[in-house]
């Protein structure tokens, strides 16, 4: 068995989402995995805690792996459709077990993360999902000409190619890791924006280069596969909740936290808020997440 802690701000939901995204990730690469986090009073800046059957440092098997992967899009057979970023390949599935109904776009294809060493495959696609499955797709991205989430996986795996030393110090605090970003899902608000309609946007400043946190954007892609933060009002697209444990829980039950369903385990409960940083109704970005009264 081994063992990783990552620092972690329980404030940010991606961060957060980004912790079950590394359980999912060693699930598949290391073994059987469960995690959680460890606090002692109030603070929301805490350890979570990773272990996996394997004999791998968790983390550092994780970052690896994502350092090296290709992102293929999945298109299902006879649809016709293929994302249209260059560089980006689309994959045919053949029969009917395709992972969602039909998209109605290619930006909407889900994907997959390839290791072009071995047979190693990470699913994300939480972007593909919708009303006809029942699931809020918790897609906070728009516009931008209809780019893909298989493009915006591409576009952050090209800021994680570390070296095997650069790998070790990513391992230590993954969620530290910036890197000047253009494109993201939007899952960590230290990169996003609202305007303050003050005559100033970076869009109008070409010398100005966002900087976001790619680790944090990819496995919190890959943590929202399975899981989902609850949305307590479906008429309200600006609030949503998430928990976190308090004891160390297999993935199946880490998913089940996540939405708000504690079964019993220690938990603290957020509510995360988030804004329209351009026009109502299309991209969306986290602005904070409190922590809800303790009862």
């Amino acid at each position: 068995m081994a063992d990783a802690t990552v620092p972690v701000e329980l404030r940010n939901p991606g961060q957060v989402f980004a912790c079950l995204g590394l359980m999912e990730a060693a699930e598949i690469l290391c073994g059987p995995a469960e995690g959680g986090f460890a606090w002692t009073g109030r603070e929301t800046r805490v350890p979570f805690c990773l272990s996996v059957d394997g004999p791998e440092d968790p983390v550092l098997a994780v970052l690896r792996f994502l350092s090296r992967a290709e992102v293929r899009a999945l298109a299902p057979e006879g649809s016709g459709l293929a994302v249209k970023e260059p560089g980006v390949a689309t994959l045919i599935v053949e029969g009917s077990a395709f992972p969602c109904p039909q998209p109605g776009t290619p930006s909407a294809l889900p994907a997959i993360l390839l290791d072009p060493d071995d047979s190693a495959i990470v699913p994300m696609g939480h972007w593909a999902d919708g009303p006809a499955v029942g699931r809020d797709n918790l897609k906070f991205w728009a516009g931008a000409g209809g780019y893909s989430g298989a493009a915006l996986t591409r576009d952050a795996l090209d800021l994680v190619r570390f070296g095997s030393n650069a790998l070790a110090e990513a391992a230590r605090d993954p969620f530290a890791v910036a890197a000047p970003q253009s494109s993201s899902f939007r899952f960590d608000w230290r990169r996003d924006y609202t305007a303050l309609d003050v005559g100033f946007s970076p869009n109008e400043h070409g010398a100005i280069r966002m900087v976001g946190y790619p680790l944090v954007e990819l496995l919190a892609a890959i943590g929202l596969q399975h899981a989902r933060p609850q949305r307590p009002d479906r008429s309200d697209k600006l609030r949503y909740r998430y928990a976190v444990a308090g004891v160390p829980l297999p993935t199946p039950l880490a998913r089940a936290v996540l939405g708000g369903q504690t079964l019993g385990f220690p938990a603290r409960f957020f509510t995360m808020r988030l804004g329209w940083p351009g026009q109502e109704g299309q991209a969306r970005c986290i602005l904070d997440a409190q922590e809800e009264s303790a009862p």
